[in-house]
């Protein structure tokens, strides 16, 4: 095996272990470490939880006296700041490690390019690049907000063959059958946050949980119209749950909501940009938006989905005034459509996924 498939293998091995992280870092990013000598492992770790030690420290306890001469593997560069931890960059050179390969720059403007110059300052030699669109893309929500200030924002839906996400009367149980339900559950793991909007929550009832774990809840609702005995708000006390309101939302229905443990959100205008940026702000870097129609169209009229999930089930609804997953205005020429990128098709039993993405 030569050193560029070596070099592969263990920073494979390092973004396996630091998905383990998912759902108990954030908002820092998921990474994972692996110590090598002499072509053997002899220390892994990851980030386990926020606050915690870093993969870089964890992976160096496992190590100890082993990592003297040896090199570290890890998805991400390491930080030389003080946060909730020390900086990594020191415990690295503390160890007598001799080369760090690190896949990416972090691009948090607080350690971007400065920890790969400390390091080489204190004879370490860096190099980079390996594996590295697999390392963007498992911390993506991590970059998009420190890039753009704006979380990773995945739109979901399922519809019949016809186009129809609920029938002419609002019925919408079940458009997908069991398999693709079940997948629905473990994609929502792989998020933050999940993101409805006010009619869905009032006409579904939703309860919005994940397989493994249960993301944050967010509900645009400009008029507080959320019922107070809603699951979402009735179980806001056990799970974080966010609702976001403008300035016509009664104020007494924000305290009720509030004493229920709800989070209120009050942002001066609905635009739906700005209320990325808030949240983003607040540390949910990745959002999966399921909401209806009106959300759908406006996530798409401001450019802020980065990638689209569909469902397909083979049945036809009909009624013109059923329920389609994208509405708005629309466009008046198919011209103007959004072109869709990097599309693949799956079957999930009797249905069909279709995912691809809104650029490059």
């Amino acid at each position: 095996m030569n050193r560029r498939d070596a070099g592969e293998r263990f920073m494979r091995r390092g973004l396996e272990l630091a998905r383990r992280g998912l759902g108990e870092v954030e908002p820092n990013p998921m990474v994972g470490a692996v110590v090598v000598r002499g072509g053997r492992v002899v220390g892994e770790g990851w980030h386990r939880r926020f606050g915690g030690p870093h993969a870089e420290v964890d992976a160096l306890d496992r190590a100890g006296a082993r990592a003297k001469g040896a090199t570290l593997f890890v998805n991400l560069e390491p930080c030389c700041h003080f946060g909730k931890t020390p900086p990594c960059t020191d415990r690295i050179v503390a160890a007598g490690v001799k080369e760090v390969v690190a896949a990416v720059k972090d691009p948090n403007p607080i350690v971007s390019g400065k920890g790969f110059s400390i390091l080489r300052r204190k004879g370490v030699a860096v190099r980079t690049g390996t594996l590295e669109a697999e390392s963007v893309r498992l911390n993506r929500g991590f970059f998009k907000s420190h890039t753009l200030g704006l979380p990773y924002v995945a739109a979901k839906w399922a519809m019949t063959l016809d186009g129809k996400i609920a029938t002419r009367t609002g019925d919408s149980r079940w458009v997908s059958g069991d398999r693709a339900r079940g997948w629905v559950r473990t994609l929502r793991d792989d998020y933050q946050a999940i993101l409805v909007g006010a009619n869905t929550a009032i006409r579904d009832d939703p309860g919005l949980r994940g397989g493994k774990r249960d993301p944050i809840r967010i509900v645009l609702d400009s008029n507080a119209r959320i019922p107070m005995d809603s699951q979402l708000v009735k179980t806001a006390k056990e799970r974080r749950t966010i609702v976001a309101v403008t300035d016509s939302a009664p104020a007494a229905k924000q305290r009720r909501l509030e004493r229920a443990g709800v989070q209120v959100i009050r942002l001066e205008t609905s635009d739906l940009r700005v209320v990325f940026e808030e949240l983003a702000r607040s540390g949910i870097h990745s959002i999966l938006v399921e909401g209806g129609g009106e959300v759908h169209a406006s996530l798409f009229e401001a450019g802020l989905a980065d990638e689209v999930l569909v469902v397909v089930a083979p049945k036809i609804a009909g009624g013109r005034d059923a329920v389609t997953p994208v509405e708005g205005e629309g466009l008046s020429k198919m011209a103007e459509a959004l072109k869709l990128e990097d599309v693949t098709v799956e079957r999930l039993g009797g249905d069909v996924l279709i995912r691809a993405r809104t650029r490059p």
